[in-house]
């Protein structure tokens, strides 16, 4: 049979599973969520860029992405999107808090911590799962 036939059961499985964090998300206070579908490979550079058209049209004014997926720990797309959407990016965040207009970041930093506060718009990278952020 059509190769694409022994793909079904994973690309059905891993639809329920983002389906699961979608709604996950929505409990914990989420306005809306987006699942993007695609028959490519989801490569960072691929991601960040339909991502960057959902941040367009959804005029959005933070992102919050995680440094893995459940394929790698590359930790690029972030970086990618926030140069593609000329954002300003606080990587391997720690804490983070909404202040009026602004975000203030602490990061991770090779011997300590550092804070930074960006302007809203902006992309924000979680150094660990769980991070909560006011």
């Amino acid at each position: 049979g059509d190769h694409r036939d022994l793909h079904y059961p994973l690309r059905r499985q891993r639809q329920m599973c983002i389906r699961d964090r979608i709604r996950t998300a929505l409990a914990l206070g989420a306005d809306r969520g987006i699942m993007v579908e695609t028959e490519e490979a989801p490569e960072p550079l691929s991601v960040a860029k339909v991502l960057k058209a959902i941040v367009k049209k959804e005029a959005v004014d933070l992102v919050i992405l995680g440094k893995q997926s459940i394929d790698t720990d590359n930790n690029q797309v972030g970086q990618m999107l926030a140069a593609l959407c000329d954002m300003p990016q606080g990587t391997f965040a720690c804490n983070a808090e909404v202040k009026e207009g602004s975000i203030e970041v602490t990061r991770e930093i090779d011997g300590g911590e550092q804070t930074v506060l960006l302007k809203l718009p902006a992309v924000v990278n979680p150094e660990l799962t769980g991070v909560v952020f006011l």
